[in-house]
């Protein structure tokens, strides 16, 4: 594993972690080696892991969810 066993980290320090990791992710998709890609995900999944772990009752937005996209995409078509 790289980077600081994420249980060991802090609230602000995981959100920061997050934060940069998503900020990272695009360009490791479009240029990044494989084994980068790889090793992003890993830490992705870890990081995002944790935060799913100390937050399992996060607020769920409707709007996020399938139903929700569905109720937007229903609104949006045309003709409707």
């Amino acid at each position: 594993m790289s980077g600081v066993d994420p249980g060991h980290l802090t609230d602000q320090q995981l959100m920061k972690e997050l934060e940069t990791i998503h900020r990272t992710r695009h360009d490791t998709l479009l240029h990044g080696s494989n084994d980068a890609l790889r090793a992003h995900n890993d830490r992705m999944a870890q990081l995002e892991g944790e935060y799913l772990r100390r937050h399992p009752r996060r607020l769920i937005v409707a709007s996020r969810t399938r139903d929700g996209a569905r109720e937007r995409g229903a609104a949006e078509a045309p003709g409707t």
